[in-house]
């Protein structure tokens, strides 16, 4: 059963993160395919609306705050919204942002994928510079 939890566990948070923007009154749409890196679109208004991917790490990842291997075009449209269950914490970065708080792969075969390390801890200068980004605060900035 152990792999079945785990083939599983991306799908899963994939609906919770969703029901969590359905909670907090957003519009969602999600898309049938995953092929443009978008999971589900979030209208805010009749103009505007936002591309969203989603990306979660379980409780028992070696390295649960640790997402590697982004690979996108950063865009003001375009959010990530990561989930660490380790600690029940969303965090809602704009793709820009990610682009300058993560580390760009210089060579290997992952070149130019970008890595991110989420804080792991309450306090610290890290957790200063994520702040905005998490829970209640990074939600509003959907918005």
């Amino acid at each position: 059963m152990k792999y079945r939890d785990t083939a599983s566990f991306g799908k899963r948070q994939e609906y919770s993160v969703i029901a969590e923007l359905l909670k907090r009154r957003f519009d969602v749409y999600m898309t049938l395919v995953d092929d443009q890196g978008i999971d589900c679109v979030i209208r805010i208004n009749n103009k505007r609306y936002l591309d969203i991917q989603i990306k979660a790490r379980s409780k028992g990842a070696k390295n649960w705050n640790f997402f590697p291997q982004l690979y996108f075009k950063p865009r003001g449209n375009f959010y990530f919204i990561f989930y660490t269950e380790k600690d029940n914490n969303f965090w809602i970065i704009p793709s820009k942002d990610i682009k300058k708080l993560g580390n760009k792969m210089k060579s290997g075969k992952n070149i130019g994928t970008i890595s991110l390390s989420l804080p792991k801890t309450k306090k610290g200068t890290k957790t200063e510079k994520f702040k905005k980004y998490k829970n209640k605060d990074g939600f509003k900035l959907l918005k």
